[in-house]
């Protein structure tokens, strides 16, 4: 009999509580505990969301908990953030480091020992402050949704399906962020090399509409219903999914790079072999010279927080 698979999700607002959804329906976990400073909702998403779980072919139980209660989940999310969204992600740092000693004073308190996946923005900043004082594994969703979408609009413009699409977007889960053109592949084939065989089919990419696109795409949708919920739920419960029921599967994620692609001290997205430690590997894709220096810059725009950190 396999051991039940146990997750937690800290900060169940908007975000939270869709992350909590998608891990419910997809099954991702058996036993899902929730903490939240508001009592009274966050006792109403667990009955809401047991009504959902009754439809499940396999149980899965929600509860609300406390620190104790995570000690030894095998993946915590931290959602939590502070009240005010910004235009700029990094301009959301101060308003989330309070929610975030927190958190790392409850972790540590029951020597919590499992994964974090942090999606509170900035996403590669938290992550990297939360790895810092934490002591625990951290992973960021980082660029994981924007890749996601980047598939789906190249999905749209060639008619070629998104799980046949290998494409990533690295660096920033923000404005700084850069799409690896040099190895876009549709179809197991570089696109640089489709462009040429077939031109009426893929020479009319707008590469740089397409990236105004993708890297807009969270503002679009924050400016028109106030928070990104569904996407960034769907991200979060496949790369939960990928851990827990360790698939090996390459990801776009934040995580801490020591020398891989030439930077330090940073978290930041590049592809990752994700299995059950979390990242299994750092896969080293090649980038042009324009990508590379794009990355660098984008890196070290994530760096330029880290005083402000403590």
């Amino acid at each position: 009999m396999r051991t039940p698979r146990k997750m937690g999700v800290i900060g169940v607002g908007h975000v939270g509580a869709h992350v909590a959804s998608q891990l419910i329906s997809r099954q991702v976990c058996d036993q899902l505990i929730l903490l939240d400073t508001d009592a009274t909702k966050v006792a109403a998403h667990a009955q809401d969301l047991n009504d959902s779980a009754a439809f499940n072919r396999h149980p899965v139980q929600v509860t609300v908990g406390d620190y104790q209660d995570l000690a030894d989940a095998d993946i915590v999310v931290v959602s939590a953030s502070g009240p005010l969204f910004r235009e700029d992600r990094l301009e959301e740092l101060n308003d989330n480091l309070a929610v975030m000693d927190s958190i790392i004073t409850g972790l540590k308190s029951v020597d919590y020992r499992g994964l974090l996946i942090a999606i509170t923005n900035p996403c590669d900043v938290i992550a990297w402050y939360l790895a810092k004082h934490s002591g625990c594994t951290v992973l960021g969703t980082g660029t994981l949704l924007d890749s996601a979408r980047l598939r789906a609009a190249l999905a749209r413009e060639t008619g070629v399906a998104p799980q046949s699409i290998q494409a990533y977007c690295l660096g920033e889960h923000g404005d700084s962020q850069l799409i690896a053109w040099s190895s876009v592949t549709l179809m197991g084939m570089p696109l640089t090399e489709l462009v040429q065989r077939l031109p009426e089919r893929f020479g009319h990419l707008d590469r740089a509409a397409i990236e105004r696109e993708v890297i807009g795409a969270g503002w679009q949708i924050v400016l028109g219903k106030g928070a990104t919920e569904f996407g960034i739920g769907a991200a979060t419960a496949e790369l939960a999914l990928a851990i827990l029921h360790d698939e090996q599967r390459i990801l776009p994620c934040s995580v801490a790079l020591e020398g891989h692609y030439g930077e330090q001290q940073v978290y930041a997205s590049v592809p990752c072999l994700i299995g059950r430690r979390g990242v299994v590997e750092i896969l080293p894709l090649p980038l042009d010279e324009r990508e590379q220096q794009a990355f660098a810059h984008s890196c070290a725009r994530l760096r330029s927080f880290h005083p402000v950190l403590r």
